[in-house]
């Protein structure tokens, strides 16, 4: 199941837009899910029962309104819609058990007009044990290309295979970027680096990396992109000719929380088209037919 979270902002049409567009593809149910937050409103220092109900019913105008459009988009997909009690962050983060992923828009209504990464979208990227993803503005034609930022590490295996199953629905090209810097010492003159053999280091990541996923989706093309550089910096170049990016987590905050590390983090404030963030999922029961 494919939950999208919606508040009755721009951005939160353009992700409904994107989720229902995904479950199409691949063949799953969508729930769309709006959260009554009463917190700020201090809803119990008013003796009034109206504004509670009043919450509600504009929460309930919101799913409405969201389902219409995805019926409108996607008419052949299961969309369901969900009210629930709680803050957005908290409810959404709450959907990752059941869900095989959570599409949130890149801001929603509140926070400084100016801010690419709204808190909302911020937290359920950083603590949802399912692959994220922040959608950014209206759905665009389709470039035929899905980025997918690579390294060395075992936690990025996972969102290697989510950009090799997008890619393989999609159809698309999968453009394999892999962004590396010397380290500080390297500029000291005393240090002599063969650079030929750091490239060659590099490839090698990179073949490691893919050759596993290359053999179970022999379909798809894959573009091999290596380069001296930020990975931020080239993951975003890259994603202004891309339907979707895909990033690991990599962050790890204190008390087992799960936090977004600093590329995952640069690519969901500058990146061009929606940004998947995906994350090792520990074992535990989840609903395999969802």
């Amino acid at each position: 199941m494919i939950v999208v979270g919606v508040d009755g902002s721009v951005p939160s049409r353009a992700a409904v837009e994107w989720a229902v567009d995904d479950a199409l593809r691949t063949h799953k149910p969508l729930r769309i899910v709006h959260a009554v937050d009463r917190s700020p409103y201090q809803i119990a220092k008013f003796p009034g029962a109206e504004w509670p109900d009043a919450l509600v019913k504009a929460g309930q105008k919101i799913l409405d309104e969201a389902l219409a459009v995805a019926r409108d988009r996607q008419p052949s997909v299961d969309v369901t819609t969900k009210l629930e009690d709680g803050a957005p962050a908290l409810v959404l983060t709450g959907q990752d058990a059941a869900a095989t992923e959570i599409v949130v828009g890149s801001r929603g209504h509140g926070g400084f007009a100016g801010a690419l990464l709204g808190s909302v979208s911020g937290h359920v990227a950083g603590r949802a044990r399912c692959p994220v993803v922040v959608v950014r503005g209206a759905p665009q034609q389709a470039r035929g290309q899905v980025v997918v930022g690579v390294d060395d590490s075992q936690e990025s295996e996972p969102a290697l295979r989510y950009a090799f199953e997008q890619a393989m629905l999609r159809g698309a090209t999968l453009r394999a970027i892999h962004a590396w810097q010397l380290p500080v010492h390297a500029f000291a003159p005393e240090i002599a680096y063969d650079m030929d053999d750091i490239r060659t280091a590099q490839y090698q990541i990179v073949r490691a990396a893919l050759e596993r996923f290359e053999k179970e989706y022999p379909q798809v093309t894959v573009v091999e992109d290596i380069q001296s550089g930020h990975p931020v910096e080239a993951l975003t170049r890259a994603s202004a000719d891309g339907d979707l990016v895909v990033v690991g987590s990599h962050g790890r905050g204190g008390l087992g929380a799960m936090l977004l590390g600093s590329v995952s983090r640069g690519v969901l404030h500058h990146a061009h088209c929606p940004v998947a963030v995906v994350r090792s999922r520990p074992e535990g029961p989840q609903d395999a037919g969802t």
